[in-house]
């Protein structure tokens, strides 16, 4: 997907890719605005919490060459559900349009399994960017879970007849 990012007249493209030996340091290293710290888990701790859960799928946020963010599903074979429960983009990396085409990009991978019908995020309440991209993108708020996460949903579109 290209992306305008912001500077210049030059587009970008964003892809979302697996996390990998060799983009792991940079995925560890990115960074929340310090308004931000409290609404994500850090990378680091994702990263670790995805090498004991198979059903993890780690994702790099990559702006051409660069990574700018991270995301991290998951999507069970048994399961009609997708759950993004992490996503964020860099901090130097916010403002550019970066996160909507990663959301584009990760819902057309969950899509592609095959399997999944809905998709649920959940986020702080408080953080009302998120709540924004979330809705722009056709996510409905459900309620609160039992952590005070606001937990919203998107129903995907049955595959056409193609």
């Amino acid at each position: 997907m290209a992306q305008s990012d912001g500077t210049s007249h030059e587009m970008v493209e964003i892809r979302v890719v697996p996390v990998t030996r060799a983009n792991r340091g940079l995925v560890a290293s990115l960074q929340l605005a310090p308004e931000q710290i409290d609404f994500v888990a850090s990378n680091a701790d994702s990263l670790d919490e995805a090498r004991s859960d198979r059903d993890a799928r780690p994702r790099a946020v990559m702006a051409g060459d660069c990574v700018v963010g991270f995301l991290m599903y998951e999507a069970p074979r048994d399961d009609d559900e997708a759950r993004i429960y992490r996503f964020m983009i860099d901090r130097s990396s916010q403002g550019k349009g970066y996160g909507k085409a990663a959301l584009r990009e990760v819902l057309g991978e969950i899509r592609g399994l095959g399997h999944v019908r809905h998709v649920s995020i959940c986020y702080e309440p408080e953080n009302e960017a998120a709540r924004q991209l979330y809705r722009t993108a056709g996510f409905v708020e459900e309620g609160l879970d039992e952590d005070g996460e606001m937990i919203a949903e998107l129903v995907l579109a049955a595959p056409s007849g193609r």
